[in-house]
């Protein structure tokens, strides 16, 4: 699911996801009399996007092409400007699992930054949810409600500017969730216990330093929280490839030795039906590690409200 008002045609008015390669890819406003240049020409909103199916592929002036995607929450995450460092779809989908985040969810955030989270937590809890997402930064918070509104998602959250370690989150008792991106998250536990259900729910907090886990996990323990855990996602990717070797020498005989390749008839009726082992060589596949991968990008402190 994309944003959540979102079609199967583009309209004006749609943000939509100009795919050229999986590195090379932007967001652009649909608009009609609009025109994107790209590196294989221009595209010409009114007639190349508007009425087409999200996942058409455009061909651009110069004849190359693009295809057009749906801005979904994660295509979203890897094209939206940073106003501050931002969550990405790994611990994204860890924290949307272990805060048991589900349609109707109600769920507080601080703080809100760029928006990437809150965009997944919305496509999450829609139809019946709502976000309650709390940025002490003015612009930023004005530049959220923006996006909010022109991704149509306005009415499944509402933005506060203020300090939620002074303030809290503004509501009281309906959370089923709260998740803290705060420099200081241990002196927002309080406001956060007060935010949840009288049921319990549970809380997540991030942070990139491990003083401040000690110090949150001391904080939810004295506000009595439960279930305390904190994880660490690392990403670690494998290029496979399929490699050739060639059949190994195992004391065959001089007549065999001097035999160029593998003497077909010697092959049992399994090994014939094996191409690569009647020209004498063996594939398979291997996964190696990259050499470079993404380090640590943050612990996740995982709590559940006391039902005492």
């Amino acid at each position: 699911m994309s944003f959540i008002e979102y079609g199967d045609m583009i309209k004006e008015g749609d943000t939509a996801i100009v795919f050229l390669g999986h590195e090379s890819m932007f967001p652009v406003k649909v608009q009609h009399g609009g025109k994107t240049q790209t590196k294989y020409g221009v595209i010409r909103h009114s007639t190349d996007l508007i009425g087409k199916q999200y996942g058409s592929k455009v061909t651009c002036s110069k004849g190359g092409w693009v295809y057009i995607l749906h801005p979904t929450p994660e295509l979203w995450t890897l094209n939206l400007r940073h106003r501050t460092q931002i969550l990405y779809s790994t611990d994204i989908s860890l924290i949307t699992m272990m805060l048991e985040l589900k349609p109707g969810s109600i769920v507080c955030e601080s703080g809100t930054g760029s928006g990437s989270l809150s965009h997944a937590i919305i496509r999450t809890i829609a139809p019946t949810g709502h976000l309650y997402t709390v940025e002490f930064h003015q612009q930023r918070a004005e530049k959220a409600i923006e996006e909010f509104e022109e991704h149509r998602v306005g009415h499944l959250v509402t933005v506060k500017t203020q300090d939620v370690c002074k303030n809290g989150f503004g509501v009281t008792n309906v959370a089923d969730a709260v998740f803290l991106d705060i420099p200081s998250p241990w002196e927002a536990i309080g406001h956060a216990k007060l935010a949840l259900k009288h049921e319990g729910g549970r809380i997540c907090s991030f942070s990139p330093c491990i003083e401040q886990v000690q110090r949150t996990c001391l904080a939810l323990e004295e506000h009595g929280f439960t279930e305390i855990s904190t994880s660490e996602i690392l990403l670690r990717v494998y290029n496979v490839r399929t490699i050739s070797l060639p059949m190994p020498d195992l004391g065959k005989t001089a007549k065999d030795n001097s035999n160029t390749g593998v003497d077909g008839g010697n092959l049992s009726n399994e090994d014939a039906s094996y191409p690569s082992l009647q020209q004498g060589t063996i594939q398979f596949k291997s996964g190696v590690p990259l050499r470079e991968m993404v380090g640590h990008t943050g612990y996740l402190t995982f709590a559940t409200k006391s039902l005492f």
